[in-house]
């Protein structure tokens, strides 16, 4: 193990970088809340443009601890017409599995890459919006937050939509259609339904949701450009697990992203046939997942025709803009810290010692979020006919 390596993995280091993401992230929060009040009712064109540059000052520090912390990859099998027309082009729509603790930030990665990390949004439960820093900063990006009630949240999705597809620039709208991260516990329960449904037998991912996507698609027709199908899976063979731990302790990670552009015109409108064409999605991402984690390749036994891997290139722009926070986060802390110290007050300095160790806390509660067992709850119980469960309402 290096010694870069071993300072990485050390308390001081994450205690750094916990200080330096959430006061950096509350400061983005707070520009953001100022621009809101100043600039959303008198032009929505400015604020969502001003806006996307505070998204990316926020997102690329995820970036930057996969791809500078830990040095971590994504290989991607796209064919390059496709990936032409994703390079702020069009408003797409990702469908993703949902089967890692880093999926999403492994996507991040990619949306970098390509130059649209800042306009990335997603579907959420709606008490992620009340996260300090990261739900903050999705809520003032116009994110979808969703209650499971089905009520309301069918109004929610249309309103939001129809917002998301008037922003100024290409926007990546992010949909885990299984609702939830895969585990065997919810896989069984998924399983029981699919069989009690009719719907096909999935064994690599759960039985995808059909309502939000249904009543989706009928907002996006004509705004957005296509579905971006996205497939991750990190080899069963690689030595260090998928989980944001593991990133932070500055461990090699290595993730394969299928991506195949889909027309939008091309998924029906009526709730019946895009439900339908959603199973048939899924049954598709299952036979690639079971052919790369048989045979290390998306396409060997799956049927899909093949592509060959590649790597986009590096930005160095998560690493100036993380360096750039810590500038100004890091000397202010111990600033602020030393001068308490030396008032003669050792009540004021342990005051401020306490709120670093908050800071510390609340940045490992954040990552503990993206656990395994911190998942929603969504699958445990029996699902009912519209795809949402008893405990779904307790999330």
């Amino acid at each position: 193990m290096s010694l870069i390596n071993t300072l990485k993995r050390s308390t001081l280091a994450h205690l750094m970088l916990a200080v330096n993401f959430f006061l950096s992230g509350l400061a983005i929060n707070f520009l953001q809340a100022i621009l809101y009040i100043s600039v959303y009712r008198f032009s929505r064109y400015w604020y969502r443009t001003i806006n996307k540059y505070l998204c990316y000052s926020l997102n690329s520090q995820f970036v930057f601890l996969a791809e500078w912390w830990s040095g971590s990859e994504t290989i991607l099998y796209i064919d390059k017409e496709s990936l032409k027309k994703y390079y702020n082009k069009e408003h797409g729509y990702l469908i993703m599995n949902h089967s890692y603790e880093i999926d999403w930030l492994m996507g991040f990665l990619l949306c970098d890459r390509i130059g649209i990390l800042g306009n990335c949004k997603a579907y959420a439960k709606k008490s992620i919006q009340f996260v300090p820093t990261v739900g903050w900063a999705w809520k003032f990006a116009e994110s979808v937050f969703l209650q499971r009630n089905w009520d309301k949240d069918k109004e929610i999705i249309g309103r939001q939509i129809t917002e998301l597809a008037n922003h100024p620039s290409p926007i990546s709208l992010l949909l885990f259609a299984e609702g939830t991260r895969y585990t065997k516990e919810k896989h069984e329960a998924s399983l029981k339904f699919a069989e009690e449904h009719n719907l096909p037998r999935l064994e690599h991912v759960l039985t995808p949701r059909v309502k939000g996507f249904t009543t989706s698609i009928p907002y996006m027709r004509d705004k957005f450009g296509a579905i971006y199908d996205v497939t991750l899976c990190v080899k069963e063979s690689h030595p260090v697990a998928p989980t944001i731990t593991n990133l932070l302790n500055a461990k090699y990670v290595e993730a394969h992203m299928y991506m195949q552009r889909i027309p939008l015109e091309e998924v029906p409108l009526d709730e019946e046939g895009a439900g339908k064409w959603l199973h048939d999605l899924y049954v598709k991402k299952d036979k690639m997942i079971d052919s790369f984690k048989k045979t290390g390749s998306f396409f060997e036994t799956s049927g899909v025709p093949p592509l060959e891997p590649f790597t986009l290139k590096r930005r160095w722009y998560s690493l100036l803009n993380t360096v750039g926070w810590a500038l100004v986060t890091l000397p202010t802390v111990c600033y602020v810290l030393i001068s308490l110290l030396f008032s003669g007050s050792l009540f004021y300095f342990g005051i401020g010692v306490l709120l670093v160790a908050a800071i510390s806390y609340l940045f490992y509660l954040l990552i503990g979020l993206t656990k395994i067992t911190k998942s929603s709850s969504y699958g445990k119980l029996h699902q009912n006919g519209n795809g949402t469960t008893k405990a779904s309402k307790t999330e």
